[in-house]
């Protein structure tokens, strides 16, 4: 599909409120955020002073990775493979690292779990099929609230697929928020700003003024070269790149994986993290180096077939997730896209924190009945709220 024939998936509507769009009933509050995601390294735990609508100031971050043992045995229910007790020993210890997460989070901001509002937990995607209106998390929110001893929401997207959404991707509206009085491509660059996440799968924000944000998957991320990486290095990740930038891109290879249906399909739509591993057998003939190389020329190109569906090409991406740590994709993004690609770093943010941060910000939401999810992010049928509510 070439771009001129793409369809523009975008709507007018108002942008994000300015602060003084806020009523005076909004009350900023700290709240945390966590997300464990399909990258499957750990949990990301932030701070964030919001009312839900603005936020007002960033507290720390921390991050607290997976113990190998963990990583595999999630690894093992990943499609709620093995059965209900397997994953419910899973899901308590989950559970219970991100509530160490929490608690070295607030001793290090000096709070106690009373001066927080509320935490918003992701939990952990074991299994993502919104064409059959099934999204699974896990993660035991009641078990959270009770050890912290403050509200936690948790379950964010269930109610988004069963309403006929994808469940994802949820940070949209934060991205929106952050970017809320602010030219969205920056003073020296007007136009249409991309918001690209690169974890285990990697989506995307389009922002542009006056119009609501358009969001969807555009494929793989970290987790098929994450995969590639553990398989023939022992580590679960291309370490600076330096794999992939020995290797030489397989093109025919890389035309199989780009053939996918995924590609021409219309947003919004979303992915599972292991939805390409069958298909991405096509390198297992390939050296160790190739086939890392192909496989992040899949992330590249998959990035840049998104723009077919956006009204026009973006002016600027910032990227957030653990890809932008990644030197051979950032530097194939800027090749590839013909335009500034840039960290969220270059505008204040913490692309390590971001998703963490959106979680905070969701549950605040949550607390005040404000939707999270919206046709042009998610398709569900109209703004709705999202999460459900553990009180300890």
């Amino acid at each position: 599909m070439t771009a001129a024939a793409a369809s523009p998936v975008f709507s007018s509507a108002p942008a994000a409120p300015s602060a003084s769009d806020v009523p005076e009933s909004a009350v900023s509050r700290w709240a945390v955020g966590l997300m464990s995601g399909t990258s499957l390294d750990g949990v990301d735990a932030a701070l964030i002073h919001s009312d839900g609508r603005t936020v007002r100031a960033f507290g720390p971050a921390r991050t607290c990775p997976y113990p190998p043992e963990l990583r595999e045995a999630v690894r093992a229910i990943l499609g709620e493979r093995g059965g209900e007790e397997a994953i419910a020993a899973v899901e308590r210890t989950l559970t219970d690292i991100h509530a160490e997460a929490v608690e070295d989070l607030l001793a290090a901001a000096g709070l106690t779990a009373r001066q927080v509002a509320v935490v918003g937990f992701h939990g952990q995607t074991i299994n993502h099929r919104p064409q059959e209106r099934h999204t699974r998390q896990i993660g035991d929110g009641a078990r959270l609230a009770a050890r912290l001893g403050c509200p936690v929401v948790y379950d964010f997207r269930t109610a988004d697929v069963k309403a006929g959404g994808q469940g994802a991707p949820l940070v949209p509206v934060y991205h929106q928020a952050l970017c809320a009085g602010q030219d969205h491509a920056g003073q020296d660059a007007p136009g249409v700003t991309a918001v690209l996440n690169i974890g285990g799968v990697a989506n995307v924000t389009v922002l542009a003024a006056g119009q609501a944000p358009l969001a969807f998957d555009t494929g793989p991320g970290n987790a098929l070269l994450d995969d590639w990486a553990l398989r023939h290095t022992g580590v679960a990740v291309d370490r600076d790149g330096a794999l992939a930038r020995q290797g030489q891109v397989d093109a025919a290879a890389l035309g199989r994986l780009m053939a996918h249906p995924y590609f021409s399909r219309r947003p919004p739509k979303s992915l599972d993290r292991d939805d390409f591993a069958a298909l991405a057998r096509c390198v297992d003939g390939l050296s160790a180096a190739d086939g890392a190389a192909t496989l992040a020329a899949f992330t590249v190109e998959a990035c840049a077939t998104a723009r077919d569906w956006m009204p026009q090409a973006p002016a600027r991406w910032l990227v957030c997730g653990g890809g932008r740590h990644n030197p051979t994709l950032m530097a194939a993004l800027r090749q590839r896209l013909a335009v500034p690609v840039e960290p969220v770093e270059s505008r204040g943010w913490d692309g390590d924190a971001l998703e963490a941060q959106a979680f905070a910000f969701l549950a605040l939401r949550h607390l005040d009945g404000l939707p999270q999810t919206f046709p042009e992010t998610t398709g569900c049928p109209a703004p709705m709220t999202g999460g459900r509510l553990a009180l300890p």
